[in-house]
């Protein structure tokens, strides 16, 4: 572990200069060091009687508070018995007398807080915003998922902290080193600095306009008196000892990976309610790969290749507690989770159900920190686990004395049946290289762009674009249109011309739609049985068998894509039972399928899979990428070599190197291999010495991007020689310096840019006749205010970031299903359906009166996404017609 120093020049913070808003500092000495919550000692007797009164509110309350004060001073704006009557206030007026005593007087209207969850079942995430001259600003979100740092500790003891992009970070006096070695005070507790994780290019589509870094503080000490007397797991643990309780971190090889490995608490995932305890963990070796003698394959450094890398097993008891349709710790169908069930009762649910094949999890035990896939294996005993050396990111220090392990299995996604498949630019790039011909894509854009042209009109073809887009809204379009619900309802077409452009959106960036395709979670053969280029596919059916193609994003070298074949494997029943929805790869090659496509592993990736006759007919495969330059990596110090001080100093400059010297090289050796690429494509017999240079630069680009991919965790330095870069792209990449591309991905993106719809979008809003009836004037009374508070909650959600967005608007669409169903679906309705019916209808009257009044179609969704379930079957009771039930699975597999 760390080696303990002691310190005499950390600064402690006293409360009364340094409350929630300023950052102003005093220094004294700190015998334990920095790391240590216990050497910041805090006089009340200092503290302001504004502070005194914000710690005697509970904690949601006096973050309230901090956030409608913005960046003023406390004592400024606020007198202690104003605060203190926030005490005694019921949870539903707190919002609004806040408001009203504070946040109308310091804050915009635009930045009022619209939702809050109070409940106990709301996911409250905390915002800090640190701004260039020290001050801060507060803000809280409601969310649907919850991590597990934030389970350990509990919501309100997490902080995640931004830092504007102009804020000083780079010498030790900046506001960023002030703020790591004194804290955050949000009013009488105290936060530090604990993990980050950078999003990467995922969080940066979502978020275009700001920084893809997370970074996390939590409470280390508090002095409110509300906090007086609770229980709290990190009471008299400096930083190093918090972060213990989740993994031993300092016992692996660098800086960089101790980071990367403790983000993993930073995870989306749901915790699967069973004691570790009385589970068998054990750990089972790595299936090695073999050259033809016999002897084991190795990387160029030594290491020896793997067919297992990242999955292992569990038993089929376990695996039956896991919810299916789980992704990125959210339920995506409405499987029943049964929680935490008895296991031997033969009665029980668990003995009539299918577990997921596969689970993607994150496990916490003993100090060590487990990552990759969990496959069901019917043969293992009962309550076993069994993980491999390559699963195993963070060892166990057995010299740790005296810390509880927050022991836990984390799910974060299962193998789950899989939705409509698109190809990508990268895709159709390299299937065109591989032979494929213009002719078939064109001809998937043509199909695609008929479908679009008639879908405000075609029954048939709006509701197959609401089906495929059918997760943006739960599907509630799809079932208004096969319903019966007239095409030319205000709504339906509103939502039908969003998913129009959706479409044209995504065919013109390459996402064409490809039939018999589909993507997979891998993993390895449990059988032993699939020779050097079988696999075995798990679909709805079963088994399937023939020639499939199988690639792995994001690859980019030519030999990623493989033709394989996919065999029916008798013994395989034995192992998964009749789980389904995975490619399991052999284990008797020389290398792994995997790792031959852009250096894959089975710690959860997905695989596109295809068994499209088109693309077998004309694909000819390439050999496979090896790596043929790999960045060195500088000798560094292993954080067991550091002290506690030094550790966590190292730790919060990578944070600041990460956060504001972003990595790029990622970025540009893809950008510079797709222009390269569209050369290539385009370039004729005659120009062979040209084809070769090209396919050169490409290669040592590809070399590049999976290095630096891997480049965060490993701590090395990826650079893109400027010979490398591309000084012109091709004009479908919307970049400066043009030209106009004539290979298949430009014509792509010329045929969709020059698509015009038959039709107009209609306008009007009008009520369709059979819920023109009167209502109880208690219930039109009760939705108009629920209503004027719903435009407010989304119209403060709307403005976040994208996934912050999607979250807190479905945390607000779910808060009012639970008002009018008394459950999340009607189908688990606990009210009486005249009740249901009698607010669904008050609640379209409304929207649809205000809609028509402002002239916007789109204020006709609330009762649609609120209510959209009962507005449906009341439409069908009206006109006395008998509705066909459907499952899901079956419609998309019934109309695709």
């Amino acid at each position: 572990m760390p080696r303990k120093t002691s310190s005499s020049e950390s600064p402690t913070v006293s409360p009364s200069l340094c409350h929630s808003s300023q950052l102003t500092t005093t220094s004294s000495s700190s015998p334990k060091g920095r790391g240590d919550s216990s050497s910041y000692t805090t006089s009340l007797k200092q503290v302001n009687p504004q502070l005194q009164a914000l710690g005697e509110l509970d904690f949601k309350r006096a973050f309230l508070v901090l956030c409608y004060i913005g960046r003023n001073q406390l004592e400024d704006v606020a007198y202690e018995d104003v605060i203190r009557e926030f005490k005694y206030l019921p949870m539903v007026e707190v919002e609004r007398k806040i408001w009203s005593a504070l946040g109308r007087q310091c804050i915009p209207e635009e930045d009022r807080l619209k939702v809050f969850g109070c409940d106990t079942e709301t996911v409250n995430t905390y915002h800090c915003h640190v701004h260039a001259d020290g001050t801060y600003t507060f803000k809280v979100q409601s969310v649907c998922t919850r991590t597990h740092l934030q389970r350990v500790l509990g919501d309100d003891n997490v902080l995640m902290v931004r830092f504007s992009d102009n804020v000083a970070y780079n010498y030790e006096s900046s506001v960023c080193w002030k703020i790591f070695k004194e804290g955050i005070w949000v009013g009488l507790r105290c936060y530090r600095f604990f993990v980050f994780k950078d999003g990467g290019k995922e969080e940066k589509k979502n978020n275009k306009n700001t920084s893809t870094v997370r970074c996390y503080f939590v409470r280390t000490e508090s002095h409110a008196v509300s906090d007086l007397g609770k229980a709290y797991v990190l009471t008299g643990k400096n930083i190093h000892e918090a972060r213990c309780i989740f993994m031993h971190a300092h016992t692996v090889s660098s800086i960089e990976k101790f980071m990367a490995r403790l983000s993993l608490i930073l995870s989306k995932t749901i915790t699967l309610e069973i004691d570790l305890a009385y589970v068998d963990i054990s750990t089972i070796e790595d299936i090695k790969c073999q050259n033809k003698d016999g002897s084991i394959a190795r990387k160029d450094d030594g290491e020896p290749l793997i067919h297992t890398d990242g999955t292992g097993f569990v038993s089929e008891d376990i695996a039956l507690r896991c919810p299916k349709g789980l992704y990125k710790g959210a339920q995506k169908n409405h499987e029943t989770y049964l929680g935490n069930v008895d296991v031997d009762n033969h009665d029980s649910d668990l003995h009539i159900r299918e577990p997921p094949l596969l689970m993607q999890v994150r496990l916490f035990f003993s100090g060590r920190a487990m990552k990759g896939t969990l496959l069901v294996n019917r043969k293992l005993p009962a309550r076993t686990i069994q993980i491999r050396p390559s699963m195993i990111k963070v060892e166990q220090d057995y010299n740790i004395l005296g810390i509880q392990s927050a022991n836990s299995l984390e799910i974060v996604t299962t193998s789950n049946k899989p939705r409509k498949t698109n190809l990508s630019r990268f895709l159709i790039a390299l299937l065109c290289y591989g032979g494929v011909p213009k002719d078939v894509f064109m001809n998937i854009l043509t199909k695609s762009l008929e479908e679009a042209q008639s879908i405000l009109s075609n029954r048939r073809a709006a509701f197959l674009v609401a089906m495929r887009y059918g997760e943006m809204d739960d599907y509630i379009v799809t079932q208004m249109i096969s319903c019966g619900i007239p095409l030319d309802e205000p709504y339906v077409q509103h939502r039908l011309s969003v998913l129009m452009n959706e479409e044209r959106k995504n065919l013109r960036s390459g996402k064409l739609p490809i039939e018999d395709s589909y993507h997979l979670m891998g993993a390895a053969d449990p059988s032993g049985v699939l020779k050097n280029d079988e696999v075995c596919i798990i679909l709805d059916e079963g088994q399937m068998s023939g020639k499939v193609l199988v690639y792995r994003h994001p690859g980019i070298h030519f030999g990623d894509i493989h033709i394989l074949t996919a065999i029916y494997v008798e013994d395989m029943e034995t192992y998964i039972g009749n789980a389904k929805y995975a490619i399991l790869f052999p284990t008797k090659r020389h290398r792994s399928l995997a790792d031959e496509m852009a250096g894959g592993d089975f710690d959860g990736d997905m695989f596109f899979v295809s068994r499209n006759p088109q693309l077998l007919r004309w694909f000819k495969p390439s050999e496979p990428w090896t790596q043929k330059v790999s960045q060195r990596i500088s000798a560094k110090k292993k954080p067991s070599e550091l002290s506690v001080d030094e550790l966590e100093h190292e730790l919060f400059q990578l944070f600041l190197t990460t956060r504001f010297n972003p990595r790029t090289a990622a970025g540009i050796a893809a950008d510079s291999w797709l222009s390269f690429m569209d050369r290539l494509l385009v370039l004729g017999d005659d120009s062979c010495d040209e084809k070769i240079c090209v396919k050169k630069k490409m290669l040592r680009l590809v070399d590049i991007y999976y290095d630096a991919l891997d480049a965060p965790k490993l701590g090395s330095k990826v650079t893109v020689p400027s010979g490398l870069e591309a000084k012109i792209f091709p004009h479908y990449m919307g970049r400066e310096n043009v030209y106009r591309s004539m290979s298949i991905l430009g014509q792509i993106y010329d045929a969709v840019d020059s698509f015009k719809p038959q039709g107009t979008v209609v306008s009007d809003v009008w009520t369709m006749s059979c819920f023109e009836v009167d209502v109880p004037e208690a219930c039109s009374m009760k939705w108009k205010l629920h209503y004027e508070e719903y435009r407010k909650k989304m119209s403060d959600a709307l403005r976040l970031d994208a996934e912050s967005k999607n979250e807190t608007a479905e945390a607000v669409i779910m808060d009012y299903k639970q008002i009018i169903y008394g459950a999340k679906t009607f189908g688990q309705r606990t009210r009486e359906d005249t009740e249901i019916f009698n607010d669904a209808l008050a609640i379209y009257q409304i929207s649809y009166s205000f809609a028509k009044r402002e002239q916007t179609v789109s204020k006709c969704s609330f009762p649609w996404r609120i209510a959209g379930e009962a507005l449906i079957k009341l439409y069908l009771l009206k006109r006395g017609e008998r509705p066909l039930t459907v499952s899901l699975p079956v419609a998309k597999e019934i109309f695709y």
